[in-house]
């Protein structure tokens, strides 16, 4: 999860609470300290909660916590002449936009690392690591409006930030460090996106990298902030990135977005959303009868806003715009839960209680566990979190293209780069415990009895995974088939044409016609993508929705 370095002069100034009181309370709103050091307090927030990713958030949400300031933030934002044209040539390519200006801000060398650490935060919990949405801060003040939001050529070029020279979009891609990390977002396009000035000076080529021209600086009193992304989650980032600057003492001024159409778009939009809660479902899911009163006053201390509606058994909430969280009424009801305090809610024993038994299919997978443990091979449990280029790059596989997007579950709020969608397959873990496990004695026989996900759809399968100098096709195929013949499952092997394996040396299994899995040599790229260097032979196979015998 997101941990957040909290300096303790600058939490004190702007929540105005003592730092050893706010530590105290800090845990009871949903983080955990991970360190108390002499300047500062590193604390781990919750993924859902973007708006606590920066001190700014997290003093705004304190205040309201511990009684300073309470209910609905408002902030004012001022109309300016800025505007930023939005042509149709990055429709095709990236095509959502939105902007603010922040004026009259005071930045030192901590505020900038914070502002740019909200930044890349936000980046991998909203953007999935820039593909949904990228943030660019600029200095205003280095630039002329109008701006043009467009697609060029790859021979376009300009000065990228941390560089001296020109260089082309192309190039960027390749040779920038930005560039070649991010350059896959774009690998599909034939054009790529840039705000560009009235001068033709370039602020961003998104979600790659700024301009060298609009580096923020100590210097720097005015800045124009651009959120480009591919669907409307743009909004929340620009949200919360203006708010946490206001919170700063900025000043918040509107952006005029137009299209060819010559459709019009203000943004930033704080405009609270409101919504109604029952006051009978809130005293039911928390556990208490809570009065309505008390409900409206947990509600306030959580920042948002509330009033009691005529009967007394509904409330109407203000949802501040930069919560990203709040998307169900339990959400709501969850903050009076926080703002009520966990501590003060008394554990009790469920009234009703029950004797379990062991589900069919755990039977099956204890038994499947004692044939593999028969077989010489170790368990190891691992994480059903993964990442595309684990699951797929490293192991010679496609991405799923955006018309089969949805093959891949993906988390909205991922805790890092390393965990941002569930797995659709276990044996690339196997491989990464191989590779964690280089410097021991060969040979490692291993095996995973779990869970993927696969449209949506969770199926169980077995994995296992075996590397020494000899391990060849021979081998994994004795073991494939030793394991159906002690499960009694008539099977079928086939010709199969997995990337992820050597070709001639890799076969599908069939049960009842359909293929359950495959088994072979580890293509040795696939190995090399581990950091491996001994041959290895695995294996997965699907072991739910067939009759085992």
């Amino acid at each position: 999860m997101p941990i957040i370095t909290l300096n303790y002069n600058d939490l004190e100034r702007l929540c105005g609470a003592d730092k050893e009181e706010i530590l105290q309370r800090v845990p009871m709103i949903g983080a955990d300290i991970e360190r108390i050091e002499p300047d500062y307090a590193d604390v781990e927030f919750f993924p859902s909660r973007p708006d606590m990713f920066s001190v700014e958030g997290v003093s705004r949400a304190m205040r309201g916590f511990l009684g300073l300031e309470t209910g609905f933030r408002k902030y004012q934002v001022k109309k300016s002449d800025i505007k930023i044209k939005v042509e149709s040539s990055v429709k095709n390519v990236r095509p959502y936009v939105v902007c603010a200006v922040i004026r009259d801000v005071c930045l030192d060398s901590g505020t900038i690392e914070s502002l740019m650490g909200l930044q890349e935060d936000l980046h991998w919990g909203i953007g999935r690591n820039r593909k949904k949405i990228s943030i660019g801060v600029h200095d205003l003040s280095r630039v002329k409006p109008p701006f043009r939001y467009l697609s060029e050529d790859p021979g376009f070029s300009f000065v990228p930030l941390d560089y001296t020279g020109n260089m082309t979009l192309a190039e960027i891609l390749k040779e920038h460090p930005k560039g070649m990390k991010f350059a896959y977002i774009l690998e599909s396009k034939d054009k790529y996106p840039l705000i560009l000035d009235s001068n033709d000076d370039v602020l961003s080529f998104p979600p790659i990298i700024n301009g060298e021209l609009t580096r923020v600086t100590e210097d720097t009193k005015n800045l124009f902030i651009d959120v480009t992304g591919l669907d409307e989650s743009v909004n929340i980032a620009l949200n919360i990135i203006s708010t946490s600057l206001a919170e700063r003492g900025g000043s918040i001024e509107s952006v005029l977005i137009l299209d060819d159409a010559n459709e019009k778009k203000v943004t930033p939009d704080l405009n609270p959303l409101i919504r109604q809660i029952s006051v009978k479902e809130a005293q039911k899911l928390i556990g208490l009868k809570i009065s309505p009163e008390k409900c409206i006053e947990c509600l306030m201390k959580m920042r948002f806003g509330a009033k009691l509606l005529k009967g007394k058994s509904k409330i109407e909430i203000e949802v501040p715009a930069y919560r990203a969280d709040i998307l169900h009424s339990w959400d709501i009801i969850e903050d009076i839960a926080i703002g009520f305090g966990y501590d003060r809610i008394e554990p009790v024993f469920p009234k009703t209680v029950g004797i379990g038994m062991a589900h069919p299919l755990e039977d099956q997978k204890a038994l499947i566990r004692e044939i593999m443990v028969g077989l010489g091979y170790f368990e190891v449990m691992t994480f059903t979190l993964t990442n595309e280029e684990k699951n797929f790059r490293k192991m010679r596989l496609s991405l799923p293209t955006e018309d089969n997007d949805s093959a891949i579950t993906r988390l909205k709020h991922p805790i890092s780069k390393d965990y941002t969608i569930l797995r659709t397959s276990i044996l690339p873990n196997l491989l990464e415990i191989l590779s964690l496990n280089k410097h021991r004695e060969m040979p490692h026989r291993i095996f995973e009895v779990s869970e993927v996900m696969i449209n949506s759809k969770s199926k169980e399968r077995i994995a296992g995974a075996s590397i020494h100098s000899n391990s060849e096709f021979s081998e994994v195929k004795s073991i494939v088939e030793s394991l159906l013949k002690e499960l009694e499952q008539p099977y079928e092997i086939t010709e199969s044409k997995s990337p992820t394996f050597l070709e001639g040396r890799v076969a599908d299994v069939m049960v009842n016609g359909n293929v359950i899995g495959v088994f072979g040599e580890i293509h040795p790229e696939t190995i090399t993508n581990f950091e491996l260097a001994h041959p290895i032979c695995g294996f997965e196979l699907n072991i739910r929705g067939y009759k085992w015998s």
